[in-house]
């Protein structure tokens, strides 16, 4: 190291990301829940199918995820949905603790920031879709 580089301010470092956009079949419709707060989150399961190009043997074809909004925007929207609606949900990877009898224990889900509904499930039992 010269002595020109000892004065270099040390490069900076990428800002961090957590971004998250799904796009999958909801399971059953979102639920509601009132909090001690006052406040509400709605949640709802999605099935995201794998990509099959990507896919190991005997590997799983979906992974259903967990996503949960604490915006009001999105819970009318949310609460609209039923089960085989296609939906986008947009948001944040967030990892939640509770406590259970067999100790704490951690989840993952998604925080939904922006909701829309793709192709109600009308649509794709009329095989209008392949989603």
């Amino acid at each position: 190291m010269t002595d020109s580089d000892a004065q270099k301010p040390p490069a900076p470092c990428p800002p961090h990301r957590n971004e998250v956009t799904l796009v999958g079949r909801v399971s059953a419709p979102a639920s509601r829940r009132e909090l001690p707060s006052g406040s509400a989150v709605v949640s709802v399961r999605l099935v995201v199918q794998r990509d099959p190009k990507t896919l190991p043997p005997r590997s799983a074809v979906v992974d259903t995820i967990e996503c949960a909004s604490w915006s009001t925007e999105c819970h009318a929207e949310m609460e609209r949905w039923g089960s085989g609606d296609i939906v986008e949900v947009v948001g944040a990877l967030r990892r939640r603790f509770r406590r259970a009898e067999s100790g704490p224990i951690s989840r993952y889900e998604v925080e939904a920031t922006a909701v829309r509904l793709l192709v109600d499930k009308e649509t794709v039992s009329a095989g209008r879709t392949s989603a």
